[in-house]
């Protein structure tokens, strides 16, 4: 008991010593490491990695009750205990841990943004929504799987080079015949890269998420896969009940038509130029 009493004795003059010499810094300095909490916070919040976190805070809070009560053979196994653990959870979440480092990597701090400039940009690309929402409209009816990702930011090299290249202006005709399912390129993606389809036929990593709705398959997981790898947006044509889909974000979107998957292409790829991430990086250009 005086072990715990002079524990918090000892806390609370550090603490009194510590506000006698608070200031500005201190409180930015707060706000930044609150920041960060927050984040990292959101980010396992989604992640199979929440268990394991609350199991590490409790093996911890036993680490701090074994030290104050004296239980020194507790707290040797615990203490080796975490050591230990710190290594598995470096190997076992080392998916987790790439996806946040990525998710930093293309934050908005200090990057450009780039997007159509131009009237002669802006025109091509509603050409390219058009076109994409009859091909999706049409495959829909007749419940012809599609997955469809527009490349922003986040360059797919590693994507577009698991398919093959086609680089080829975008209309319904070529989007619906990739898609049959009697080609060769049907059951992977097209990228769609600055107003054309760069790729067709492409390979994108699964989520590894496992609370997912049993209606969703192989697609419907890819889509989720790479958004939360990268900040692609994807439109999803279910191949077993024709609904279209989108994703961002690893968020899925369900039940479009037509018309309302036109606007929300607009508004997550060209929309509010104050708050919305843009689609393309060379305005528009021809190749």
């Amino acid at each position: 008991m005086n072990i715990l009493t002079n524990f918090i004795s000892d806390a609370r003059d550090v603490l009194m010593v510590q506000f006698s010499t608070f200031g500005v810094m201190d409180v930015i300095d707060l706000l930044v490491v609150a920041f960060i909490m927050y984040k990292v916070i959101g980010f396992i919040r989604d992640t199979r990695a929440v268990q394991l976190v609350r199991g590490i805070l409790l093996l911890v809070l036993l680490y701090l009750l074994s030290s104050l009560l004296g239980m020194n053979t507790v707290n040797f196994v615990l203490n080796n205990t975490l050591q230990l653990g710190l290594i598995a959870v470096l190997i076992i979440f080392q998916p987790e841990l790439r996806r946040a480092l990525e998710r930093v990597g293309r934050s908005k701090f200090g990057m450009k943004t780039f997007g159509v400039e131009t009237e002669e940009g802006r025109r091509r690309a509603e050409e390219m929504i058009d076109a994409v929402c009859r091909a999706c409209a049409e495959m829909a009816e007749s419940c012809t799987g599609a997955l469809i990702v527009f490349e922003r930011k986040v360059r797919l090299g590693e994507v577009v080079k698991s398919g093959t290249e086609i680089r080829s202006e975008i209309t319904p005709e070529l989007l619906g015949t990739i898609f049959y399912s009697g080609t060769p390129l049907h059951d992977g993606a097209v990228v769609i890269r600055d107003l054309h389809v760069e790729a067709a036929g492409c390979f994108l990593p699964l989520t590894g998420k496992d609370d997912l709705s049993k209606e969703l398959g192989t697609r419907h997981r890819a889509a989720i896969g790479i958004t939360e790898m990268s900040d692609a947006y994807v439109v999803v044509v279910s191949e077993e009940t024709g609904t279209i889909s989108t994703v961002e974000n690893g968020v899925i979107t369900r039940n479009f038509k037509e018309e309302t998957l036109r606007e929300d292409i607009r508004r997550n790829l060209l929309g509010d130029e104050k708050r919305k991430r843009r689609l393309f990086r060379r305005g528009g250009g021809k190749r």
